[in-house]
């Protein structure tokens, strides 16, 4: 079937662009729940080598398809043209990462190919009976899954691709909290516990299926008792195989691999060195804010003697529940204020839901996009991380990034105007630093027109801007083997090692220890991916600078909305293209 949707005649890049998304769906059907695609499809991905070639493949025929057709001339409309270059530029560096083996070691806290097959579940429509059903048909493919991905590390073992042991200790434990085993968050088992191992309980995936009803429930309920035997015994596998082997693998992936992952996460190639040194000065101009804003809170007080007092005295909220509740209402706020001044917002792009995030989750919130027809809301996502005890200093920022203004009006509205582009460039043709960086340039529109006044909450989003400022520091450092340098508070002249990056974070980043513990394995896991944010929010900013520079020099007033939504309006863009395009709105 993929072989026939990737052939046509009178081709663009826009149309090849959707017949890949097309192909891809049917080769992986995660895309496809992802998209909102297909909902009586049951099939999961084939996670063996052979499934992996399949969609490099699928890859590289759609690259020979396009130089074919701007060979034609098929590509000399301005539209044509930007869904061409996004096209090649993702595949290729897809095609990059694949080639050089990175299947075979992907052993990461989020992200993976079993986290994702978990999250689609939790995307999955259950409203009906016949809709449990299709869940409970892949539900019942999962074992296979499992054994297929287990066959593609084992192969990567053989050819000495493995993932480092701070990855692989960390997804045991996740591994371990799915079936109820008792783990710290982000780390590795207690010692002694293997509670629901050898899947002796249904786990996550019996709580994820106890809402089924009541005609579908007991066969579900022997599909996630298969699923977590075959989970257990996938973890198991890791434990007395897979870790031993990755034990002597180095966590940073080195120079080579690195600008690899971050032409893959930001679609450009970064001076790496001018990206590390200017995280630095970030680094001095933001603790210099947060010191004056630590006053406001506590008198006389360090950024990290205020923050640890919000954190443990401050304004807090008690119960999931309510905080979720405080969530939507912030979102909800947010587009009211929002809409008409600064955006001008579909109806369907004003809906979207927050939610708590399934246990065994990354620290870290997140956001799921809508489907392509918004039948599935936008949501924001809460790890819960064993509290009941929320404190807000810190939440506002953090859901101006997840949803409002965030990633939820960037994606609803790529959405939105997908049959203006093509359905490629708002969806699987997304480059983490445009998303990212438009997330963070969201948390300082919400600082710029005021809605961060409170010293709790404005001392939140700066920590917010600290951390992402860190994670440049931290992991250009630590892949590249870099120094901390000579005006370095912490340890100048000496090596940037994960140890020393994780005691530097917690120096000053005012999170919570089993958080920093998290981020540490995610930037060792995705290497590349975290530098995305500060330094998309940096083309952003730039962008919207040189757009407003145009407007003032040729006698004409800015319109931000205007900008904001020509700029959200344009779908996906990699850094290279993002500033001159943004520059030209």
């Amino acid at each position: 079937m993929a072989e026939e949707l990737i052939a046509s005649d009178g081709d663009t890049p826009r149309r090849i662009a959707d017949d890949y998304v097309r192909a891809l769906a049917d080769l992986d059907p995660l895309t496809a729940v992802y998209l909102g695609l297909d909902p009586e499809d049951d099939r999961l991905p084939d996670l063996s080598p052979a499934g992996t070639e399949a969609i490099a493949d699928l890859g590289r025929r759609t690259l020979a398809r396009l130089d074919e057709a701007e060979r034609a001339g098929a590509a000399e409309d301005e539209a044509e043209r930007r869904c061409a270059r996004l096209l090649r530029e993702r595949l290729s560096a897809e095609l990059a990462v694949h080639d050089a083996g990175e299947n075979f070691r992907a052993v990461r806290n989020l992200g993976s190919p079993v986290h994702n097959t978990r999250e689609a579940f939790t995307l999955m429509p259950t409203g009906t009976e016949a809709e449990w059903r299709v869940v409970g048909r892949r539900l019942a493919r999962l074992p296979l899954a499992l054994e297929q991905y287990r066959q593609t590390l084992a192969e990567g073992v053989e050819r000495g691709l493995l993932s480092g042991p701070r990855q692989v200790a960390t997804v045991i434990g996740q591994f371990g909290e799915w079936l109820d085993g008792e783990v710290p968050a982000g780390g590795a088992p207690r010692s002694g516990s293997d509670k629901g191992g050898g899947g002796r309980g249904a786990g996550w995936f019996g709580q994820f299926v106890q809402d089924a009803p009541q005609a579908v429930h007991a066969e579900l309920s022997a599909h996630a008792v298969a699923a977590a035997e075959a989970l257990a015994a996938l973890r198991d596998w890791m434990r007395d195989v897979y870790a031993p082997a990755a034990a002597d693998t180095p966590d940073p992936v080195g120079r080579e691999r690195y600008a690899r992952w971050v032409r893959y996460w930001t679609g450009a190639d970064l001076d790496l060195d001018e990206a590390y040194a200017w995280a630095w000065g970030e680094f001095h101009d933001l603790y210099a804010q947060m010191t004056v804003e630590a006053g406001k809170v506590r008198p006389g007080a360090d950024p990290m003697t205020a923050m640890k007092w919000l954190e443990a005295d401050g304004p807090a909220i008690e119960g999931a529940e309510p905080t979720r509740e405080f969530l939507q209402g912030l979102m909800d706020q947010a587009v009211r204020d929002l809409q008409g001044t600064h955006f001008d917002l579909a109806e369907p792009v004003t809906r979207v839901e927050s939610r708590i995030a399934p246990a065994g989750s990354a620290a870290a919130p997140y956001y799921t996009a809508p489907s392509l027809d918004f039948s599935r809301p936008g949501r924001t996502w809460l790890p819960l991380l064993g509290r009941d005890r929320f404190p807000v200093w810190d939440l506002v920022s953090t859901w101006y990034h997840e949803g409002v203004p965030g990633h939820h009006l960037q994606l609803a509205q790529w959405n939105y105007v997908a049959d203006r582009l093509s359905t490629y460039q708002v969806s699987l043709g997304g480059v983490s630093a445009n998303l990212e960086g438009w997330a963070l340039y969201a948390e300082r529109l919400m600082d710029e027109l005021g809605y961060l006044t409170d010293p709790g909450h404005r001392l939140g989003y700066l920590n917010a801007q600290m951390m992402r400022a860190l994670r440049v520091i931290i992991d250009i450092g630590m892949h590249l083997g870099l120094d901390f340098p000579a005006d370095s508070p912490y340890k100048p002249g000496e090596p940037v090692s994960p140890e020393h990056a994780r005691e530097f974070f917690g120096l000053y980043c005012g999170l919570s220890a089993d958080f920093l513990d998290s981020e540490l394995v995610r930037y060792l896991g995705l290497p590349g991916q975290a530098i995305g944010y500060k330094l998309g929010e940096r083309a952003w900013l730039r962008g919207r600078a040189a757009a407003k520079a145009a407007h003032e020099a040729r006698g004409e007033e800015f319109d931000l909305k205007a900008w904001h939504m020509a700029a959200l309006s344009q779908g996906s863009l990699g850094l290279d293209d993002l500033v001159a395009e943004l520059s030209a709105l």
